[in-house]
């Protein structure tokens, strides 16, 4: 199949424009083709070759695309990748997949049924720093994994947005917003936990949806996992920190490639793409082959182009496709048993229905 990837992209807000776009485009076999934009033309006069749609119907019913690219507010996600997957298009779905592990399964099984392809564009497990962290991982360079902390704060202590993240519907609120991409890394490095730990709050005044939770994984024989996010944090705490029976890793800082692409930078036209500086690279401690090592481990370069690729080559069948529709809505099914037992105030046991495998 050597013809391109001919996309079709449902939304131009922060999320179309910013991470799906730029990245689709700079992808060598992709081509984005439409983009529906309920108003304006602003994709076009970035993409002058993209042909602009009013209704979403029009792209369904264009034969020449085949992927569908949804980036609407979650609330949303459900209706449009399911009248997206019967109109026959291999789809791809900002996170959250969607606000209910339950409307999650059903998607994953309706896309079964039409034989095509569904992602959820968990794009995090292509940062730099968690891909670092990863290898640090799979090399053994800490011993025995034995508590893992993950963090997403900011200082924002005031409520002023008007986002619809930060509205009462379904699906909204920190925890699904940045707390999604957490869980997802800690599943990806450390599997299915056998029991989990939810604190997730609204702290701030007025505030409609959670701005803070306080998550812990507990895996029997196994490591402590903490997600964490808070609006009142100042003075930055690691973004990750890993103890092991050997040593620490730590890890401060952000991938690059948010702010690039918010810059309006284009990744196939940047050089150096995801490249950290290295007074951002992690620092290590610990014990190997009976020596004391202390130093900094570079930071692999990021690239969201790799899941856009990935997702390409699966289409083609050159591939096993990474992010896996099962793995998102395990992440949503955790993040509403958190949900559940920071309501009850007490540790629940993990118990995935087989129909929810992770590994379809």
């Amino acid at each position: 199949m050597s013809d391109p990837v001919r996309v079709g992209l449902i939304g131009y807000g922060f999320a179309g424009s910013v991470f799906h776009a730029p990245v689709i485009t700079s992808v060598p076999g992709m081509e984005l083709t439409k983009v529906v934009e309920r108003s304006g033309n602003r994709s076009q006069a970035r993409y002058p070759g993209v042909e602009v749609l009013r209704d979403v119907r029009e792209l369904y019913a264009d034969d020449s695309v085949d992927l569908v690219v949804v980036t609407t507010p979650s609330t949303d996600h459900f209706d449009f990748v399911k009248d997206a997957l019967l109109a026959g298009k291999h789809v791809v779905v900002e996170k959250p997949f969607t606000p209910t592990a339950e409307e999650a399964e059903e998607l994953i099984a309706l896309a079964k049924d039409k034989g095509k392809v569904l992602s959820v564009f968990h794009n995090r497990r292509f940062d730099g720093d968690f891909l670092t962290m990863q290898e640090v991982l799979r090399l053994g360079l800490l011993g025995q994994i034995m508590e893992c902390e993950f963090r997403w704060d900011g200082f924002d202590p005031v409520m002023r947005s008007t986002n619809w993240r930060e509205g009462h519907l379904p699906g909204t609120g920190v925890f699904y917003d940045l707390g999604v991409h957490l869980m997802d890394q800690a599943l990806t490095l450390f599997g299915i936990p056998d029991s989990i730990c939810g604190d997730v709050r609204i702290q701030r005044e007025n505030a409609e949806a959670h701005d803070y939770f306080d998550v812990s994984l507990l895996y029997d024989n196994g490591p402590k996992i903490r997600l964490k996010s808070s609006k009142f944090v100042r003075e930055p705490f690691p973004r990750y920190v890993v103890y092991g029976s050997d040593g620490t890793y730590t890890k401060y800082g952000i991938d690059p490639q948010e702010a690039a692409l918010i810059a309006g930078a284009q990744p196939s036209k940047t050089r150096s793409w995801g490249k950290e500086p290295r007074e951002l690279w992690g620092k290590i401690n610990t014990s190997i082959g009976g020596l004391h090592v202390e130093g900094v481990v570079e930071t692999t370069a990021g690239s969201y182009m790799d899941y856009y690729r990935n997702v390409m080559e699966h289409i083609k069948g050159q591939a096993e496709l990474e992010v896996k529709p099962e793995q998102a809505a395990l992440a949503i099914r955790l993040i509403e048993l958190a949900l559940q037992s920071s309501k009850e105030g007490r540790t629940l046991p993990v118990q995935i229905p087989a129909a929810a495998s992770v590994n379809g």
